[in-house]
């Protein structure tokens, strides 16, 4: 009778471990998707900036063609990271003259540098907000700045199944800093162009399947 039982008890075990064995895959993987798995939709996001014209008013702008990955663990938001690129000739502002002069050698330099990208070096809460610190790359110049990110929006499922999220994110640079430095004095005292430039990114975000 004790037999029995001590095989009855041998037989239950490794039914429990056989069943931890096949499950423990299951659960890495959905580790894997919460830590991560999100692309930029880049026919549904975008960057616009701001920069002052001959000291009185905005110039407002936008460049499209965002594509890139964002890794979210929102166990360990540290854990996260950021990578975009943006195709620097779709710069628009409206004016088809001053977006030729903004693709030229003078700005962007399009032809040399077709590309800005942006990669995260580091992510941390700051109160319901995020701040993401990375390398941002414009015409061939790298420098750190700090990304002031908004609540990330709930997911949502759209019509063709596709999970979805949201994020927007400011900051402020200077062009001078990135090489875009053209400029023209005024007679009144000061610049054609500002120096600074105010830069809001807005993405929606696919889940990777």
């Amino acid at each position: 009778m004790r037999a029995r039982k001590e095989k009855s008890n041998k037989m239950r075990n490794k039914t429990v471990v056989a069943m931890v064995t096949a499950a423990l895959p299951m659960l890495v993987g959905v580790g894997a998707v919460r830590a991560g798995g999100w692309e930029i939709d880049g026919a549904h996001s975008g960057a616009h900036f701001s920069v002052r014209h001959l000291m009185v008013s905005n110039v407002r702008g936008d460049l499209s063609k965002i594509t890139g990955t964002l890794n979210l663990d929102d166990k360990d938001i540290s854990k996260s990271t950021v990578e975009a690129t943006i195709d620097a000739s779709t710069v628009s502002t409206g004016e088809p003259k001053r977006d030729e002069h903004l693709r030229s050698a003078d700005f962007f330099d399009v032809a040399k540098f077709p590309q800005l990208t942006f990669k995260s070096t580091k992510v941390e809460k700051a109160g319901d907000r995020l701040k993401v610190t990375g390398n941002l790359t414009i015409h061939g110049v790298t420098k750190s700045v700090t990304l002031d990110v908004e609540p990330l929006s709930p997911e949502v499922k759209d019509p063709w199944g596709n999970v979805k999220r949201g994020a927007s994110a400011t900051t402020k640079i200077s062009r001078k800093e990135f090489g875009l430095g053209w400029n023209k004095a005024l007679e009144t005292g000061g610049v054609v162009v500002g120096d600074e430039v105010s830069i809001q990114i807005d993405l929606e975000l696919n889940k990777k399947k």
